[in-house]
Parts: structure tokens; C-alpha cells; sequence
């Protein structure tokens, strides 16, 4: 019992180790934001007008639903619950599809009018609305990444789940799993507005 519960603890840390250094990396992707802005206040306000509000907003509502089941699985399991659990798994990562189908479709329409890093017409618009697109493209498509990560982690342990691997007992892969999610969408909760409200 010792050994289990000395496990689930380092689990637990490294996780928060993990998540730590995440932190970083998105922090210092804020600073650079905060010190484009600075210099291009107004080329800034200008950009965000260009982005669609209606993708960025469905997105926000989508990754804030999947926290809750993410959370509510986490609790389902505890209780022992495992088709709860498994359900409210399932219906997590479908809401990470949702989200990473929405960015696809944003993305199209924006590529389509020539809005993309490295196009002479974004060139054309000036350096303050290129380095607007450069930032949104660089961290918005490293936060996709980690939603597809998050909801391929999330797979994963559902389908151990299943298994019987991840129990009652021994709930901390989900857990943690719950833990990167929720660092997903509080990532996302700080994009919103600083792309997609600026000055609207």
C-alpha cells in the first residue's frame, strides 16, 4: 500500500513538474505578445479585427465544457463508476475533435485570404499586423498541438480504463490527464481575448 500510494505521489509531482515547465513555455510566448504590443498597439487592434470572433468564441465554450467532463470523470471514477468515467472520457475528447475541426476551418478561411506567415499580401499590411499573425499562428497552432496531445492522452487512458488498469484505487493517470487538460484550456481562456478581443 506504501509502494502504491509512494508511486501515485511522484506521478503526481512529476506531472506538476511537467506542467510547470508548460507554463514557461506559453509565459514567455505572453511576453512576447505583451512587448509586440507595446510597440504596435494600433497595428494590433487592426489584426484582431481580421479574426473571426465566432470561431474563437464556439472554441471557448467547446474547451470549457471539456474541462467540466474531464472533471466529472475524474470524480466519476472515484466513485468507482467506470461507464460514467468512460463516457464522460469519450465525450471529452469529441469536444477536442470539435475544437481542433473549428481551428481547421478558421485557418482555411484565413489562409484563403492570403492572412499566413510568409505571404506577400500579410507582408503588404505592414510589420506590426505580420508580427500579430506570426504570434497567433506560432502559439495558437502550439496549443492545438497539446489539444491533440490532450485528447489522445485522454484516449489512452480511457481505453486502460476499460481494461480495468485505471480503477478506484488507481485513478492517478486519469488524474493527471485531467490536470494537463485543464492547462489546455486555461491556456486557451488567456488566447481569447488577446487575440481574438483586443480592442473589439
Amino acid at each position: 500500500m506504501s509502494i502504491e500510494h509512494r508511486d501515485d505521489t511522484g506521478a503526481r509531482f512529476g506531472m506538476w513538474l511537467f506542467l510547470y515547465t508548460e507554463v514557461i513555455l506559453f509565459s514567455g510566448l505572453f511576453i512576447l505578445y505583451a512587448m509586440a504590443l507595446a510597440k504596435y498597439p494600433a497595428e494590433f487592434s487592426d489584426a484582431s479585427h481580421k479574426l473571426n470572433i465566432y470561431f474563437g468564441s464556439i472554441n471557448t465554450l467547446v474547451l470549457l465544457t471539456s474541462s467540466l467532463t474531464i472533471a466529472l470523470a475524474v470524480s466519476a471514477i472515484q466513485m468507482g463508476r467506470i461507464k460514467q468515467t468512460l463516457i464522460l472520457c469519450w465525450i471529452t475528447i469529441a469536444l477536442a475533435l470539435v475544437f481542433l475541426i473549428n481551428k481547421y476551418f478558421e485557418w482555411s478561411a484565413e489562409i484563403s485570404h492570403g492572412i499566413y506567415p510568409g505571404s506577400e499580401q500579410l507582408a503588404e499590411m505592414g510589420p506590426g499586423i505580420t508580427t500579430f499573425f506570426n504570434l497567433y499562428y506560432f502559439t495558437a497552432g502550439l496549443h492545438g498541438l497539446h489539444v491533440f496531445i490532450g485528447g489522445t492522452l485522454i484516449g489512452v487512458v480511457a481505453v486502460m480504463t476499460a481494461k480495468g488498469k485505471v480503477t478506484s484505487d488507481r485513478y492517478t493517470l486519469l488524474e493527471n490527464s485531467a490536470l494537463y487538460w485543464h492547462l489546455v484550456d486555461l491556456v486557451w481562456i488567456f488566447l481569447f481575448p488577446l487575440y481574438y478581443l483586443l480592442y473589439h
